[in-house]
């Protein structure tokens, strides 16, 4: 009884050292730092390290890609919304250059508008190589002539105005202000993030259930240290602390691996069209991976990833260890 006094008046740490024999210490080294209740090193606990790895590598590339599609939406939206277009149509028995030439002229006189382009018949025509080819001769199609108007930033023209000027004189005439391809792209963009978040979800639930088991498992195999632990009494938040560093240990590990490999991937996709410099693919290549960079920005989330994966790696192992020691009696 007075043993069992003695060791109950000692510190939790020396009462762990007491109760797990020191023999599995690394031959040189203090005995006491091969006595930790979780093994530092265990084939569950490398599992454990890379699926947190996979885990994280999945989350960063999810969360760079939302944010390039943002960025290219966004960018996107800035470059349609500084546009207006106005669409001569041809009419038998009007003259074409005319009509283009007119509303030009109604389009530079409009307040709002800082600069009128009016396309050629043969830009016009190129527009549509990409659905009819070239070497078409377009002259017999009723191909229509298309006007740019460049917006003032400080200044938002009157479109009503201007579409009551141009059906006033000309019949074959539209305003486009290109709204409905703004629609397109921030439902592009909300779908982007809807489906990143929806990612991101599943990613951190897979990575709570993995810890989950892998607590349980280190959990049934030390139950005998730790029940002798729990009833000679050490306190909960002692024996659930060793496990929480350990499993905090594991997911900054597992999470930096992945991290610093989605951070490369990343990486290598923004380098990646070089490798097309001077192909038939140029074109299609500078055009997919030409503005393909997280930034900084994209950088500080990943690693804020690395960080919240581990935090979750180390919550979810504190509490399945408190339940565990909860339930026995």
């Amino acid at each position: 009884m007075s043993t069992t006094s003695g060791m109950m008046d000692r510190p939790d740490r020396q009462l762990a050292d007491s109760l797990i024999s020191p023999a599995a210490a690394p031959r040189g080294e203090d005995p006491r730092a091969g006595t930790a209740i979780v093994p530092r090193s265990s084939i569950a606990g490398r599992a454990l390290v890379v699926v947190v790895a996979i885990m994280t590598f999945l989350a960063s590339l999810t969360t760079g890609a939302v944010m390039l599609v943002l960025a290219a939406a966004d960018e996107w939206q800035s470059d349609i919304a500084r546009e207006m277009t106005i669409q001569i149509r041809p009419l038998a028995g009007r003259d074409l250059e005319a009509d283009v030439k007119q509303a030009a002229e109604i389009a530079r006189a409009t307040p709002g508008i800082a600069a009128v382009r009016p396309y050629t018949a043969e830009e016009s025509a190129r527009l549509l190589e990409p659905w009819l080819g070239s070497g078409l001769a377009l002259d017999a199609l009723p191909v229509p002539r298309i006007i740019v108007l460049r917006l003032d930033p400080g200044r938002r023209p009157d479109l009503a105005a201007l579409r009551a000027a141009l059906n006033a004189r000309l019949a074959g005439a539209t305003v486009d202000d290109h709204r409905g391809w703004v629609d397109r792209m921030r439902t592009m963009a909300s779908t982007a993030i809807a489906g990143g978040i929806g990612i991101l979800a599943l990613v951190l639930v897979a990575t709570v259930l993995s810890v989950a088991f892998a607590t349980r498992g280190a959990m049934a195999t030390n139950r005998p240290i730790v029940e002798v632990l729990h009833f000679i009494g050490a306190r909960d938040g002692f024996i659930a602390s060793q496990f929480h560093r350990h499993f905090l240990r594991l997911g900054l590990i597992g999470g930096s691996l992945g991290g610093v490999a989605a951070m490369g991937t990343l990486a290598f996709a923004g380098v990646f069209r070089d490798f097309f410099l001077g192909t038939a693919a140029e074109e299609q290549a500078s055009a997919l991976f030409s503005g393909l960079s997280i930034g900084v920005t994209g950088y500080a989330a990943v690693v804020g990833q690395i960080i919240l994966v581990a935090a979750v790696t180390a919550l979810t192992s504190r509490q399945v260890v408190s339940q565990t020691l909860a339930s026995i009696e």
